[in-house]
């Protein structure tokens, strides 16, 4: 095992969706289960408990295409919400404390292969964002009807 986070800075997020299992570490209670985007360092993942910055975390994802496994410790660094703007929904960012280090080199060279999460993105899908720019649209171009 090693620790994953000696270095804090923050590396670049790779695009990762995928089902996860996130479990709180004093009760072991399911608190997320789909996974967003990935670092060297940390993830971002859907909530599906409340949890609390700075609780401890068992995190268990199979990389895509493969048969290895990433089982590590992590920490919640960060709380969302979704009520700033630019947020779309609830996740957690979780910073990794311990991680295999055969499966950190597997997820290393997955994340080559990944293509970089944009700037300030959160989990919302690029589908709905398209989505809501065309409803946009034909709202604004569509014919106007008079309520009397």
């Amino acid at each position: 095992m090693m620790d994953a986070c000696l270095d804090r800075q923050r590396m670049p997020r790779h695009l990762f969706c995928t089902h996860c299992q996130v479990v709180r570490e004093r009760d072991f209670r399911l608190v997320a289960d789909r996974l967003h985007d990935v670092s060297l360092t940390g993830l971002c993942v859907t909530p599906a408990e409340p949890v609390m910055t700075g609780d401890r975390l068992i995190v268990s994802f199979r990389l895509p295409d493969s048969d290895t496994w990433v089982d590590a410790e992590a920490t919640v660094a960060r709380v969302i919400h979704g009520r700033r703007p630019g947020e779309h929904m609830r996740a957690l960012g979780l910073v990794f404390d311990v991680i295999d280090e055969d499966a950190h080199l597997a997820l290393a060279h997955q994340l080559l292969e990944r293509p970089l999460a944009p700037p300030g993105r959160t989990t919302q899908s690029f589908e709905s964002k398209s989505l809501a720019r065309l409803l946009s649209a034909l709202t604004r171009s569509g014919p106007s009807v008079n309520p009397n």
